[in-house]
């Protein structure tokens, strides 16, 4: 078999969750004369990665460049993407710099990888700078890389920043999405801005999106923090008349009765 079938097979075993055979294959086929393109190290890195064998991935990744196999954006992506939801953030960056300097253009799901992350550690402001050069290299941001900057955001209580990016997803002709709208809702209640938060609820709706129990109970969340009682039932009770059900978050958020 040639080197594609080869890679189909290695490719097959990572999947079905039989990522030592594809190791071991990968290893047979290295002691021959097999020559391995990108397609051979991309599902391997990739399985090691999600298995939370980081340092063989590491391993294989450094074998790929012994073998003087250039790694394109994918095996980057895959490599910044695995560091990356595995806590080791500062990996995935010096990865993104080793890609530009081997002469590798990264794209968005490169410059997503990293915005993302970068949020989730609470590193805004590394992710703010990352989401601004995606701008300016030319690249349109979607709504997906949008949502994780506004989402982080409004985590760190920068909500004028959240929804001037928010004006910006729309003047761009980004349409912003039903998960753009809660995390909005959700930070702004917590920030006591509830009117802004029930305009955010209003727009959407306007936009032909559905609201969700998330959307619900982020709402509630806001009324029951303000104080805002009676606002905080009536949202539950529309919820009720709309048919969306109430799960157990829905019940904590509410104000007591008595």
């Amino acid at each position: 078999p040639n080197a594609i079938s080869h890679n189909i097979i290695i490719s097959a075993l990572v999947k079905s969750n039989n990522l030592n055979k594809a190791l071991d294959l990968y290893y047979e086929l290295m002691s021959g004369d097999f020559s391995p393109t990108p397609c051979t190290y991309g599902p391997l890195i990739d399985g090691l990665l999600k298995a939370g064998r980081s340092e063989q991935a590491m391993k294989i990744f450094e074998e790929m460049l012994d073998y003087q196999c250039k790694p394109n954006i994918v095996i980057y992506n895959i490599l910044m993407n695995g560091f990356g939801k595995s806590g080791e953030i500062d990996i995935a960056c010096d990865l993104f710099k080793k890609m530009i300097k081997e002469g590798i253009r990264p794209d968005l799901k490169s410059y997503s990888i990293l915005v993302e992350c970068l949020c989730n550690a609470g590193r805004i402001d590394e992710a703010v700078q990352y989401f601004e050069e995606l701008k300016l290299t030319g690249i349109d941001p979607d709504t997906v890389s949008y949502n994780f900057i506004i989402n982080g955001l409004g985590k760190s209580q920068r909500l004028d920043e959240a929804l001037s990016l928010l004006s910006e997803m729309k003047n761009r002709g980004v349409s912003p999405d039903l998960y753009t709208y809660n995390a909005l809702i959700l930070y702004l209640g917590i920030a006591g801005k509830v009117d802004l938060a029930v305009k955010m609820y209003e727009e959407l709706q306007l936009m032909g999106l559905e609201p969700s129990v998330f959307t619900y109970n982020a709402l509630i969340r806001g009324h029951s923090l303000s104080g805002n009682r009676d606002q905080a039932f009536s949202v539950f009770k529309k919820m009720m008349v709309v048919g969306c059900s109430p799960n157990r978050e829905t019940y904590a958020q509410l104000p007591n009765k008595c």
